[in-house]
């Protein structure tokens, strides 16, 4: 029953991948405090008020900052006001360290056999407190980007708010369906025996460095479990949909991006090679440039048909 504890650290470690770049430009940007279903949310907004709006959903355990100068400052430079935020549970947000941790086997054990899995919220709490910022901020509707688990809640948030959701895109995730392969053997191996002691504390130190709660993980990890599959739901989604995945992630493989993708009408996918849980530097253009011009083909269709009522 060691699984669930490397598939925990492989999301940990994947999670941090995804951190390289700095976040300079983004705490310039005051982190401001909304209060949404009865918790903190804690949140910048950066661009232009006039701009149309995006909504970006971080993955496990992370906070805003992990999204990165570059890939925040390129879409705000296409002519977009972006809101970035802390999930329940990690940064500004209200945390929930009192309800202590998860046994994580026993908890995944319980999954396996039907019995339901313990945890402080679902990712359907968590996608109602998406929708809720954008009241909160006053945001009428917003294109909503989603990375990892932040893509499942872009999901849900798609699927239970459709009038919020100008357009999706969902970023190496997955509908958490039953039959979709785990990780990998190579990407489990090679992350075994990667850190224990001294080491390990550094690795925690730096994740914190960066933005990441690794505290709030296993709750966060305990959410997507309980939620489970949400295929039913991303098949209702109608949106127009943008699903990227990287070729070689090994932590969520591509199959995962290719079923979210034929479950939604008229999904594109797009499948970057050299690219595995994370947003390597030099794919960073690329996945830019696809996902702008996914949002402004979708501003332009809702704006062809606001003029026609």
């Amino acid at each position: 029953m060691r699984k669930p504890l490397f598939l925990l650290l492989l999301l940990t470690l994947a999670s941090f991948a995804n951190a390289e770049f700095a976040s300079d430009y983004i705490v310039e940007h005051p982190l401001k405090i909304a209060l949404v279903n009865n918790i903190e949310i804690a949140y910048r907004e950066i661009g232009k008020p006039e701009n149309p709006k995006v909504l970006m959903i971080m993955g496990l355990g992370a906070s805003n900052r992990v999204h990165g100068d570059n890939m925040v400052r390129g879409i705000e430079q296409a002519g977009f006001q972006v809101l970035i935020y802390d999930n329940r549970d990690t940064g500004g947000s209200t945390r929930f360290d009192s309800w202590g941790q998860p046994t994580i086997w026993w908890q995944l054990l319980k999954d396996q056999l039907g019995f339901t899995v313990n945890a402080p919220y679902t990712l359907d709490d968590m996608s109602a407190d998406a929708a809720g910022l954008l009241d909160a901020v006053g945001y009428q509707n917003a294109h909503v980007i989603g990375f990892s688990m932040g893509g499942m809640i872009a999901q849900q948030v798609a699927a239970q708010y459709p009038q919020r959701v100008r357009s999706l895109t969902s970023v190496m995730s997955t509908t958490f369906a039953k039959h979709l392969p785990p990780p990998t053997k190579e990407a489990r191996e090679r992350l075994t025996n990667f850190a224990s002691g001294e080491a390990a504390k550094q690795l925690s130190q730096a994740m914190r460095d960066r933005g990441f709660y690794p505290e709030s993980m296993p709750r966060q990890l305990m959410a997507i479990f309980k939620t489970g599959d949400r295929s039913d739901e991303v098949k209702t989604i109608a949106v127009k949909t943008l699903v990227i995945h990287g070729e070689d992630d090994g932590l969520i493989p591509p199959t995962h991006g290719e079923h979210t993708a034929e479950l939604i009408e008229s999904a594109e996918l797009v499948i970057f090679p050299g690219m595995g849980h994370n947003v390597p530097e030099d794919i960073l253009p690329s996945m830019l440039e696809r996902m702008i011009s996914h949002m402004k083909t979708a501003d332009f269709a809702v704006g062809t048909t606001e003029s026609h009522h």
